[in-house]
């Protein structure tokens, strides 16, 4: 094996965070924030069918894709050393799908649909790929750092994005010619995400590098991955604390999916937010979930991955029913920050958790299981935001079903040994010759 950066390498860390700063700009302002409120209000029929389309049509296609995909091409990328150059790939169809979003307007739901499901399943991959370096660029004893450190930047890098959008989006009347009438003002945030990304994610192309495989490595590529995966799959009871952390996130993340994406419609539904507020209160978001994740990087190291991420169960949950029971805006505006402070150490926690417990020579085939513990039932949450807003005809009632997988994240995370997890690490590590 050759071409493996020292862990601790400061330009790979750089620029591995700095493709969190790059890619942050989809999530936020694609399916959170801006355009997931102008699809709901500039391109669907209503706001009621808008926020359920979006929650049936977007989400659960790109959950079930994510789920089915990354074990096997997380395992594939392991074998065949291509973990880099699939990054790059999942990247430019992100990056192509996002530009074409400026072209749909009033009517064209699916051609809108169609477009995000495309943008989202190939980024959500692509996580796969890029969360695997975490393990190999990280101090064994830094790794919740740097986790958090990325997070942290890419809540910055979906921050001044959102900062440039917000001259487009907010003023009486659109800058440059933008025709309001049309909603061109909201749909060039599409071109502005779409040449962020590409933009800075080019260091993390420059410099990250990966292991080689061994020779012959290539040879029944296929017939092999899914020989590995078996063998991964029969292995199952020496990586129990890599199934419990799993399974328990399959629950809490789900939670977590359904804010992210039914946050900025719930805003403008329940609390009658236009674009322009939803786009300050992203920032605002932003801004907090940045300082959380910074700020719990260094407690995540101190006193475990398993610690860190319960805190922030207990934090979103509290914000959750803020936000559901809220009789103003200053509520949701005081459950958002502490969304913000919650995410950011829940997402960076339980990926450095993971990265503490998996065994070496197989990072991205498990961090593949780790995407496929984020989609496999994400299509819970957003369903269920959709059917009980249909029914109660209020979206206060769908995300109110986001504390029962709050609840069940956390029992499941309660059975987790984060020492014994440490050991299944260290026991798989390649012994000195």
């Amino acid at each position: 094996m050759a071409d493996s950066p020292p862990r601790g390498d400061a330009r790979s860390i750089g620029a591995w965070a700095l493709y969190d700063f790059a890619n942050s700009a989809f999530t936020t302002l694609i399916i959170t924030f801006i355009y997931a409120t102008f699809f709901v209000k500039g391109i669907a029929a209503d706001e009621t069918t808008g926020a359920v389309l979006w929650a049936w049509a977007v989400v659960t296609p790109t959950a079930v894709a994510v789920a089915l995909l990354s074990p096997v091409l997380g395992a594939l990328a392991d074998r065949a050393g291509t973990r880099k150059r699939a990054l790059l790939i999942t990247t430019v169809v992100t990056v192509a799908a996002t530009a074409l979003l400026f072209f749909p307007q009033r009517g064209d739901v699916w051609l809108a649909i169609g477009l995000v499901v495309v943008a989202n399943i190939a980024f959500e991959v692509g996580q796969v790929f890029y969360n695997a370096f975490l393990p190999e660029i990280a101090p064994p004893d830094k790794i919740g750092r740097v986790s958090g450190w990325g997070w942290a930047l890419g809540y910055l890098g979906g921050l001044l994005c959102m900062a440039l959008a917000l001259p487009l989006v907010m003023p009486e009347v659109a800058p440059f010619g933008l025709d309001k009438a049309t909603g061109e003002n909201v749909r060039v945030t599409a071109l502005l995400v779409a040449g962020w990304f590409a933009l800075f994610s080019v260091p993390a192309f420059v410099v990250l590098r990966e292991p080689r495989p061994e020779g012959g490595a290539r040879a029944g590529l296929l017939r092999a991955t899914f020989g590995e995966l078996g063998q991964t799959l029969g292995q199952i009871r020496e990586y129990r604390q890599i199934v419990r952390l799993l399974v328990a996130r399959v629950f809490y993340n789900d939670g977590l999916v359904t804010i992210f994406a039914m946050g900025g419609i719930f805003a403008a539904t329940a609390y009658g937010f236009s674009e322009g507020d939803i786009l300050v209160f992203g920032i605002v978001l932003n801004v907090a979930a940045g300082l959380g994740a910074f700020a719990f990087s260094f407690l995540d190291d101190r006193i475990g991955g398993k610690r860190t991420i319960a805190i922030s169960l207990v934090l979103l949950a509290v914000a959750t029913v803020v936000a559901v029971v809220g009789p103003t805006r200053a509520w949701l505006w005081a459950a958002g920050v502490l969304i913000g402070v919650a995410s950011g150490p829940n997402q960076a926690a339980s990926r450095s958790l993971l990265g503490r417990f998996m065994p070496h020579d197989k990072e991205t085939e498990f961090y593949g299981f780790f995407a496929f513990s984020g989609k496999a039932t994400a299509f819970i949450g957003p369903m269920l935001f959709g059917l009980m807003t249909t029914l109660f005809d209020s979206s206060r009632a769908g995300v109110a079903a986001v504390l029962v997988l709050f609840a069940l994240g956390a029992f499941f995370l309660s059975r987790v040994d984060e020492a014994e997890g440490r050991e299944t690490r260290l026991a798989s590590a390649p012994q000195p010759v």
